[in-house]
């Protein structure tokens, strides 16, 4: 794995997880050895990262006081929760997982207050009926759209005709 993607999986952990975080948790978190670890977390202090540790008991990230802190109104935390929980309806479990990640991030930046009420939000996904099986290697279509690429789409609809299209 390249070192920036290393270092970004560390600092994701150290906010998403509960501190103290132990160095057990964050080197299988990020699925590197306990001595890559180490040197990571050096990495991330001398580039400013407000890092505590104490042997036996984890490492805890303090976020920069010179920085605002994250805020949403209740409402568009209600939104950002109603929209991942709409991505399992896609069939692509990798975005789903995507999104849920980036939900958690953006709840642990959040002031105390507003992370309960992202715990707590009135709407959810609900769905009585059950998604369509999608066999299609979602990766492949969010590429093509990302590279602007033309793809050419045989499927089933719901009432079993087979149609090509170029998409």
């Amino acid at each position: 794995m390249a070192r920036p993607d290393r270092l970004m999986r560390l600092m994701d952990a150290l906010r998403r997880l509960p501190a103290p975080v132990t160095a057990a948790r964050l080197a299988e978190e990020t699925d590197v050895s306990r001595r890559q670890l180490y040197r990571d977390i050096a990495t991330l202090r001398a580039g400013g990262a407000l890092i505590d540790g104490e042997a036996g008991v984890g490492y805890r990230l303090t976020e920069d006081p010179a920085l605002p802190p994250q805020s949403f109104s209740r409402l568009e935390i209600e939104a950002l929760v109603l929209a991942v929980g709409e991505l399992g309806r896609t069939g692509d479990a990798a975005l789903e997982r995507a999104g849920r990640g980036a939900l958690a991030r953006i709840i642990a930046t959040l002031p105390d207050r507003q992370a309960r009420q992202a715990m707590h939000t009135v709407l959810r996904s609900f769905r009585p009926e059950a998604p369509l099986p999608v066999t299609t290697d979602m990766s492949l279509l969010r590429r093509a759209c990302w590279d602007e690429l033309a793809l050419d789409i045989r499927y089933r609809d719901r009432t079993g005709q087979v149609t090509e299209r170029e998409v």
